[in-house]
Protein backbone atom coordinates (compact mmCIF):
# COMPACT_ATOMS: atom_id res chain seq x y z
CA UNK A 1 0.00 0.00 0.00
CA UNK A 2 1.80 3.17 -1.19
CA UNK A 3 0.95 6.72 -0.11
CA UNK A 4 -0.10 7.27 -3.09
CA UNK A 5 -3.06 4.92 -2.74
CA UNK A 6 -3.52 5.97 0.45
CA UNK A 7 -4.15 9.69 -0.52
CA UNK A 8 -6.22 8.74 -3.45
CA UNK A 9 -8.13 7.01 -1.45
CA UNK A 10 -9.55 9.78 1.36
CA UNK A 11 -9.61 11.73 -1.69
CA UNK A 12 -11.58 9.61 -4.62
CA UNK A 13 -12.34 6.25 -3.07
CA UNK A 14 -13.12 4.46 -6.73
CA UNK A 15 -9.81 5.83 -8.25
CA UNK A 16 -7.69 4.23 -5.95
CA UNK A 17 -8.99 0.56 -6.14
CA UNK A 18 -9.04 0.72 -9.94
CA UNK A 19 -6.17 -2.06 -10.59
CA UNK A 20 -7.44 -4.63 -7.98
CA UNK A 21 -10.69 -5.16 -10.63
CA UNK A 22 -14.09 -4.47 -11.77
CA UNK A 23 -15.66 -6.26 -8.88
CA UNK A 24 -13.86 -3.85 -6.37
CA UNK A 25 -14.11 -0.48 -8.38
CA UNK A 26 -17.77 -1.28 -8.50
CA UNK A 27 -17.90 -1.98 -4.81
CA UNK A 28 -16.02 1.06 -3.83
CA UNK A 29 -17.99 3.01 -6.37
CA UNK A 30 -21.31 2.30 -4.79
CA UNK A 31 -20.33 2.58 -1.44
CA UNK A 32 -18.96 6.42 -2.32
CA UNK A 33 -22.27 7.21 -3.62
CA UNK A 34 -24.04 6.25 -0.08
CA UNK A 35 -21.51 8.47 1.60
CA UNK A 36 -17.64 9.39 1.53
CA UNK A 37 -16.64 7.73 4.42
CA UNK A 38 -17.66 4.44 3.71
CA UNK A 39 -16.00 4.18 0.70
CA UNK A 40 -12.73 5.40 2.00
CA UNK A 41 -12.83 2.70 4.53
CA UNK A 42 -13.97 0.11 1.69
CA UNK A 43 -10.89 1.50 -0.38
CA UNK A 44 -8.57 1.35 2.47
CA UNK A 45 -9.70 -1.97 3.42
CA UNK A 46 -9.43 -3.41 0.05
CA UNK A 47 -5.93 -2.05 -0.73
CA UNK A 48 -4.74 -3.56 2.67
CA UNK A 49 -5.47 -6.98 1.91
CA UNK A 50 -2.86 -8.30 -0.35
CA UNK A 51 -4.74 -10.63 -2.60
Amino acid sequence: MSLIRVLLAIIFPPLSVIGKGCGSFLIVLLLTFCGWVPGVIAALVILNNPN
